[in-house]
């Protein structure tokens, strides 16, 4: 149920993704005048980044898209990104829209100004980029979330298993297999995902094949390539561990640990930045902590609940060593991933990044609160425990009537208490974890401090020479139950020539809502000129087309058709004013 509740609270309220890169500097520069037409446009960020077939989008001065060749790297720079331009290029203003993906997984756009012998009265417009499409970014985070949880329930439940050795184990076989099927499919959902995430496209083109050689050439694609191809090789050599000696199936439960854990670190945060070394090592150990800890709980709360006879307070004391040990672990390298992210106190309320990691650092807390009640009942509990094997010959021993009754009300009574206050504290530390693992995965989407701090040094602004688009917000009501709603359509440029229209329907109570048709048509009365279809087509929950060429300015009239049954549709007009 909780995290069910999470699932719909993470899908529901996301925020829009920061990424790492940030642009550092461009030729020709923002704004600049030119005397000839370059040869090149070369974009230099803070760090290195992948390029898409679709990086660059560069618009002339009649509103038109340049031809452009290949985007590449300059030689032996990967935080560059290049593509030459055709020659004879005319005079005016150029408008450069781009798009790549930052080192830590994360996509990344913005665009700007060029101007070639002299300005353009009118800056051309390139069509609005959106950063992400909501509904695949909500897909891709709830799959990121999903497999941190299924990590930490496969990689603690396998520790626990092995070092802290519960004499039955049948109860763990479930979350093993829970968490390995579950980290498969989700890996591999990102992986058909990411595609569309890195494009800003909606999840109906995941499956689109041309997509996949870039996909799994890129540094995140590479990573849950190999995510993949650990769990299934883990898959095939278990029956084989299982005949092999404890420090073999250790060893190799071990290895396997690591290298699930640097899928993760490869590709985000830690993979970027300064001190990039020892952050992808910070970030394995930390990785690994948590998972030993906190899977190890989830392990340790149904030993005592499904196991066939209570675990021996032995198991107990040695998950509290190992989670004192992943605790000391997840503290230092904490630390150093917090410094390594914020660059000064000040940011820690200053920006999103230290705000979040403050929201980490009081989950924490705690945790640590309820990890530290756990270890005190863990102490009581095998207190008596160790005096009831110190004295074995009380318990039945010829003496006074009452004398074996004594003995047993207090050894049994106090160890049922405390094993109930330890399934407790358990318990809560089990669910103040799973709130630490959401905000830990919003974390990793989230520009860091010390990132920011560098961006804010690159030239503004970054989104130069986009004047903006023309927003409306249409209602409509068929008249019947649920037939009602609005239309939020995005007209970019909104000016002369081809133009781009995405539109998202609500419906009544203001949440997202698919209809079987939405068209929209244009109309110049003062012309008769029209109508005009803008063969808006259904882009897996949204509508969009690229291809509406508006020819004349002037006072336009837009006839919105909204259908939300079979027989039940409207027609809604609305007024919209096109420039040069």
């Amino acid at each position: 149920m909780l995290l069910g509740s999470l699932l719909v609270l993470l899908l529901a309220g996301s925020a829009p993704a920061s990424a790492h890169a940030a642009l550092r500097a461009s030729d020709p520069e923002d704004g600049s005048v030119v005397r000839t037409a370059p040869t090149h446009i070369t974009l230099t960020f803070t760090e290195s980044v992948g390029l898409l077939e679709d990086s660059f989008r560069i618009y002339g001065p009649d509103n038109r898209r340049v031809p452009m060749a290949e985007p590449e790297h300059a030689a032996g720079a990967a935080d560059t990104a290049r593509a030459a331009l055709p020659r004879d290029l005319d005079e005016g203003t150029y408008t450069v829209a781009w798009r790549v993906v930052s080192a830590d997984s994360h996509p990344v756009s913005g665009a700007f100004t060029f101007s070639i012998g002299k300005p353009s009265p009118t800056p051309p417009a390139a069509p609005q980029d959106h950063a992400e499409h909501p509904v695949t970014k909500s897909l891709y985070d709830t799959g990121r979330y999903l497999a941190y949880v299924a990590a930490a329930l496969l990689l603690g439940t396998a520790a626990f298993a092995a070092l802290c050795r519960p004499p039955d184990t049948g109860p763990l076989r479930a979350p093993l297999l829970l968490g390995w099927w579950t980290l498969l499919v989700t890996t591999a959902a990102l992986l058909i995902l990411r595609a569309p995430y890195e494009k800003g496209t909606s999840p109906s083109t995941a499956l689109d094949v041309s997509t996949f050689p870039d996909t799994l050439s890129g540094r995140p694609g590479m990573a849950l390539l190999s995510r993949v191809a650990l769990l299934l090789t883990a898959a095939l050599l278990l029956p084989v561990l299982r005949h092999r000696t404890l420090r073999t199936r250790v060893t190799a439960g071990a290895a396997f640990s690591v290298a699930l854990a640097l899928t993760w670190a490869s590709a985000e945060h830690a993979s970027a930045g300064i001190q990039v070394p020892a952050a992808m090592t910070s970030s394995v150990l930390h990785l690994l902590a948590m998972a030993a800890w906190l899977g190890g709980l989830t392990a340790l709360l149904l030993t005592f609940h499904r196991a066939k006879t209570p675990p021996p307070h032995d198991t107990v004391v040695r998950f509290s060593r190992l989670a004192f040990t992943s605790v000391t672990v997840l503290v230092v390298t904490g630390a150093y991933q917090s410094w390594r992210g914020l660059g000064s106190w000040s940011a820690l309320a200053e920006t999103a990044y230290g705000r979040t990691l403050a929201v980490k650092l009081a989950a924490t807390v705690f945790l640590l609160i309820a990890a530290a009640l756990s270890r005190r009942w863990t102490a009581l509990l095998a207190r008596p425990a160790a005096a009831e094997e110190r004295v074995p010959a009380l318990v039945g021993a010829p003496g006074p009537p009452c004398g074996p009754r004594t003995t047993h009300m207090t050894t049994a009574e106090p160890e049922a208490v405390h094993r109930r206050a330890l399934r407790r504290s358990v318990l809560a530390e089990v669910v103040v974890a799973v709130a630490v693992l959401l905000v830990t995965t919003v974390l990793t989407g989230t520009l860091p401090s010390r990132a920011e701090a560098e961006a804010a040094k690159a030239p503004e602004p970054q989104v130069a020479g986009l004047p903006g688009a023309q927003a409306l917000t249409v209602p409509y009501d068929t008249g019947t139950p649920g037939g009602s709603g609005t239309v939020q359509l995005t007209m970019d440029p909104g000016r002369v020539g081809e133009n781009g229209l995405q539109a998202v329907v609500f419906g009544p109570q203001g949440a997202l809502t698919s209809v079987p048709e939405l068209r929209a048509t244009f109309t110049l009365p003062s012309k008769d000129v029209g109508p005009i279809d803008a063969g808006l087509t259904d882009r897996g929950g949204y509508w969009a087309t690229n291809d509406l060429t508006l020819p004349l300015e002037g006072a336009w009239t837009m006839k919105l058709t909204v259908r939300v049954s079979d027989i039940d549709q409207v027609t809604v007009e609305r007024g919209v004013r096109i420039t040069r």
